[in-house]
């Protein structure tokens, strides 16, 4: 009998698809000249104070496994951190893990606490890894559509039509990827008015956090009733510039991170010594490396919206993360389609809005962490491109 590997794979995995955003990503990267505002992730290099506390660390022989929760010192910086930034208190001891990147926190969180059959609420659209890890621990992801109209926030009206009895979680990825959306407090204080009288868990992915605009990110667990309920999601990676550090971490209680830290027990063992170290510098004294990047991707985000309206494309103001969502349906091309022909035909990367559900129909997702020249030299190229399109 001859062996077929493909019989063994599980169902759910071969299902999968594959990431919509390495796709042309991957593309971008073997073409010759090619301009690429696909990949979200930060074009600058990590501080220097930081890598040097990395390097320091290798120095001084710290290459061995940490506890499996994490350096206390870290986590200890990191309750520091959020009671500095957000007005949050958390026991480092009982309330955080240090994890490999925000998504190993997301999965660890669902696997935790979803049984076959649960239903994870998920807004879209979103960052592509809550629908498979949702799949993967036997739970129904049920996605409710952002509209533009309503500035891809949930609103309390959406959120109450998709509860039914088999509800566990709710996912709340603001400021949101793909979009670039905020929740202010009062959308918050909205939607916790619906969740306090349910028995629903809230993930909040708060990975760009640090990364609003003309305002201060508020948590959701900061509203009355959510603290308990909710365990955040966060990370470096997007605002330290830490992104091949591979360093996240959750907060949440006591019962849930005990948990999670079972399972990342098995599956990971611990989170990367040295970037740990560098994050312990990151978080001592990196407030003034935010306010920089975020002041730099301000600027950046100004020319890339102002440069789709210009052309003649719709696109929503964001107020958080770094990226632009703007509406290609003016083309007539189905997302897919423009990013393939803009991709052959002008040498551009970006993201069809379809990447993050179904819901990105008519819109593609265009990263603005790229210097302000590859940002202007791209618009030229999308320019040229929609005007075949647009008469």
């Amino acid at each position: 009998m001859s062996f077929e590997p493909s019989r063994f794979l599980n169902d759910t995995v071969k299902s999968m698809p594959p990431s919509g955003i390495r796709k042309f990503f991957d593309i971008a990267a073997e073409m010759k000249d090619a301009i690429s505002l696909g990949v979200g992730e930060p074009d600058f290099i990590t501080p220097w104070h930081i890598r040097d506390e990395g390097i320091y660390s290798l120095e001084k022989g710290y290459t061995h496994y940490t506890s499996n929760s994490g350096l206390k010192e870290l986590r200890t910086e990191i309750s520091n951190y959020m009671k500095r930034r957000f007005d949050l208190t958390y026991d480092p001891l009982t309330q955080s893990i240090v994890t490999v990147g925000g998504s190993e926190a997301i999965d660890l969180f669902l696997r935790s606490v979803i049984e076959p059959g649960d239903e994870v609420l998920i807004p879209e659209p979103c960052f592509v890894c809550y629908r498979p890890i949702t799949r993967l621990c036997g739970g129904i992801p049920v996605p409710i559509v952002t509209k533009e109209e309503n500035e891809f926030r949930l609103t309390k009206e959406e959120l109450k039509a998709a509860i039914t009895p088999k509800t566990k979680v709710l996912i709340l990825p603001f400021p949101n990827n793909p979009t670039g959306a905020v929740m202010r407090k009062q959308d918050l204080e909205d939607i916790a008015e619906v969740i306090r009288d349910t028995d629903i868990m809230v993930l909040a992915d708060e990975i760009y956090a640090e990364l609003t605009y003309n305002m201060k990110h508020t948590s959701i667990a900061n509203i009355d009733g959510m603290y308990e309920r909710t365990v955040i999601v966060s990370g470096f990676s997007k605002s330290y510039a830490m992104t091949g550090w591979r360093l996240g971490y959750a907060l949440g209680h006591p019962v849930i991170i005990k948990a999670m830290t079972k399972v990342h027990q098995f599956a990971i063992m611990s989170a990367p010594t040295t970037a740990q170290y560098a994050a312990i510098e990151a978080l001592k004294n990196g407030d003034s490396d935010i306010e920089m990047m975020r002041d730099e991707y301000n600027e950046r985000r100004r020319v890339i919206v102002d440069g789709f309206r210009n052309m003649g494309l719709e696109c929503f103001e964001p107020n958080g993360a770094f990226y632009a969502f703007p509406s290609i349906e003016r083309t007539g091309l189905k997302s897919d389609e423009f990013c393939e022909k803009l991709l052959y035909d002008k040498k551009v990367a970006v993201i069809p809005g379809t990447a993050f559900g179904e819901s990105g129909e008519g819109f593609i997702r265009c990263s603005y962490a790229y210097s302000i020249e590859q940002i202007n030299e791209a618009l030229n190229r999308i320019e040229s491109f929609v005007k075949e399109y647009i008469k």
